[in-house]
């Protein structure tokens, strides 16, 4: 009975301790201070663009902006951000179809025809790490 304990105590500490990452995302070339920084983290390819696992938001300053999203788990990601110029909350579309406010992926994936895909913008962080992502709206 005690093995069986000590087993199970030895899972909930291993898992407990798992290692977190952290990833610093700074943004710049704004055309302007006005509005904030909307910026999501994906987990997922099926919900890129879509679906957020994290989501933060900042103030412009100097033309530029800086977030930081702690408590990532290892794994695969990607990031979208836009400048919500207006602060309504949403990436405002020309005709429905092409974005009227700037916009950055990480791994500097840009659309053609259509939105940045996943495979172009994903990363892997894993092992605890600082990883630092640098966007150009």
């Amino acid at each position: 009975m005690q093995t069986v304990i000590t087993y199970l105590l030895f899972l909930i500490a291993g898992t407990a301790v798992q290692a977190q990452n952290t990833i610093e995302v700074s943004l710049t070339d704004f055309n302007n201070d006005k509005g904030t920084v909307m910026v999501g983290l994906y987990n997922e390819k099926g919900t890129f663009l879509d679906k957020t696992y994290k989501s933060l938001s900042s103030k412009i300053s100097n033309k530029a902006a800086k977030v930081t999203f702690t408590d990532v788990p290892d794994g695969i990601y990607a990031i979208s951000s836009f400048h919500d110029a207006d602060d309504d909350g949403e990436l405002n579309m020309f005709m429905g179809m092409i974005p009227s406010e700037s916009y950055g992926c990480s791994n500097g994936a840009k659309g053609y025809f259509g939105p940045p895909k996943w495979n172009d913008a994903k990363f892997e962080v894993k092992d605890g790490e600082v990883r630092k992502m640098d966007i150009k709206l």
